[in-house]
């Protein structure tokens, strides 16, 4: 079923988003790392790929072979740990001719090169067992294709295909620069994605009247009280980063101003920053968000999906898995 299924069978044309990965670098039961999937019509896109998300991509029923580009927002680890197993599933499965392209800040081609030289003896074992018919040679790997965005945050068109058009812009996530967050349109509909980011004037830019703002979230008093208990238990370098990331990261009522400001229609929490186990969680993790916003709020989990019908004002969410 998952082989023959069509997971655009019985929806209308549009745009749509859906979260491979809502989750963090910390580990998590139910969120895989940092993935965001974006269709347009038939189309699949990738924002991100980490831990685990090559397999929710599966288990959604969109699978790597679908995945035509990969945007990514910055190189920390946890956005980009999968794509190995992303580009290893595609070039097998998809059966394209060429290496998939990833876009990415200035730096882009030093990840993709070291990644295709790590899974360089994995291509070659391939290549011998299932022949250069199906693991076409020239097809291996990826392709980098690095983008210079303006520094004052104004977009910049990075691709235009079949309606599509793609914007990349400028947020800030230092010491991490550049870093980007990008601007998803297709007739008639809009998603904007912040990528990790502090509170930024270009996310609130982009998403002015946005149908979907997709914002990271980091609960500042949740981690606060993660700080302390590494701090009693003489957990020393621990208790500096939980000190640290703050600094770079959106509280969820943050994120719910920039939305409110622009105009967004809705929020979709991503990046969740702590784990959230319990539903009951969600309470202290948002705090007075909802408030702030007068839009649709919703904390992302892997799985869920939001539609965006073509030259409609529709928005219909929905669970994959």
């Amino acid at each position: 079923q998952a082989i023959t299924g069509d997971p655009f069978a019985g929806r209308p044309d549009g745009l749509g988003v859906a979260l491979c990965g809502a989750g963090s670098p910390m580990p998590s039961p139910d969120r895989a790392g940092p993935c965001t999937v974006i269709t347009a019509g038939r189309h699949v896109y990738l924002v991100d790929i980490g831990e685990g998300g090559v397999r929710n991509l599966g288990r959604m029923g969109y699978g790597a072979g679908r995945v035509e580009a990969v945007f990514l927002t910055h190189f920390h680890s946890d956005h980009i740990d999968s794509l190995g197993a992303l580009m290893l599933q595609h070039w097998g499965t998809s059966g394209s001719p060429a290496p998939l392209p990833v876009y990415g800040p200035l730096g882009v081609d030093t990840v993709v090169a070291g990644f295709n030289t790590a899974y360089g003896l994995d291509r070659g074992y391939r290549i011998a067992h299932h022949g250069p018919q199906v693991m076409q040679p020239a097809a291996f790997g990826m392709v980098a294709l690095p983008q210079d965005v303006p520094a004052n945050g104004d977009q910049k068109l990075i691709l235009s295909k079949d309606g599509l058009q793609v914007f990349a812009f400028r947020v800030d996530h230092r010491p991490v620069d550049p870093a980007y967050g990008y601007v998803f349109a297709y007739k008639g509909r809009r998603i904007v994605v912040s990528g990790d980011t502090k509170p930024a004037k270009s996310v609130e830019r982009a998403a002015i009247r946005a149908d979907i703002l997709v914002h990271e979230a980091l609960a500042t008093n949740m981690v606060g009280m993660m700080q302390a208990a590494a701090k009693k238990t003489g957990r020393t370098n621990l208790e500096h980063i939980f000190h640290d990331i703050p600094t770079y990261h959106t509280t969820p009522q943050q994120a719910a101003d920039i939305a409110e400001r622009a105009g967004a229609r809705m929020l979709l929490l991503t990046h969740i920053v702590p784990p959230l186990p319990y539903s009951i969680l969600e309470g202290p993790f948002l705090g007075d968000a909802r408030s702030r916003y007068h839009g649709r709020l919703e904390i992302g989990h892997d799985g869920e999906e939001v539609l965006l019908p073509a030259q409609s004002d529709a928005i219909e969410v929905r669970r994959r898995f």
